[in-house]
């Protein structure tokens, strides 16, 4: 595997190391001692997937507060998504910058999310799904988000957004939430 940091200090770019020959490939998208050495998370608690049926889909950006915080490690399984995270640590040089990776399965990239960011993707294939990993288990009692479309996030989505929930567009400005 391959750690590439992202502009936003903690966050990484995943790439796996594929054994290919004619039959296809073989990779390991995980390793603990690697993910040490990087000096990332090695713990895992909850994996959990979503599925969106429309190119253009838009999901988040959601995140938790303390004590749920959590460590993400996101990648897609079919399809290809645009994936944002945006900077909500408390004193942080980049807060309330994102940044963004094309996660695609054909390539099996991930993306690594520290505690202190929100995150959402848009589709951009019709029938994406992505795998997640948290270092915590989901705690409704704790969830937050911020509006995707917040000017304060100047987030430059890739193409007009087809379906996004009404929780979604409900959701405070960065002007509104805490951070984290």
């Amino acid at each position: 595997m391959r750690f590439t940091p992202l502009s936003l200090l903690g966050a990484y770019e995943v790439s796996l190391d594929r054994r290919e020959d004619a039959r296809g490939f073989f990779a390991r998208i995980f390793c603990e001692q690697e993910f040490e050495q990087a000096g990332l998370n090695t713990r895992w608690v909850q994996m959990n997937m979503s599925h969106s049926n429309a190119k253009g889909t838009v999901r988040g950006m959601h995140f938790q507060h303390e004590p749920a915080s959590e460590v993400k490690l996101v990648r897609c399984l079919h399809g290809e998504v645009w994936d944002a995270i945006v900077d909500l640590r408390l004193g942080s040089d980049s807060y309330g910058q994102y940044c963004a990776v094309n996660l695609k399965a054909v390539t099996g990239n991930a993306i690594y999310i520290p505690k202190g960011f929100a995150h959402g993707f848009q589709t951009l294939t019709a029938d994406a799904e992505l795998q997640y990993f948290h270092s915590a288990a989901y705690a409704p009692d704790h969830e937050g988000g911020i509006n995707p479309f917040d000017s304060d996030l100047g987030i430059d989505w890739p193409m007009p957004a087809k379906s996004v929930s009404d929780r979604d567009r409900g959701l405070p400005g960065l002007a509104d939430v805490s951070a984290l």
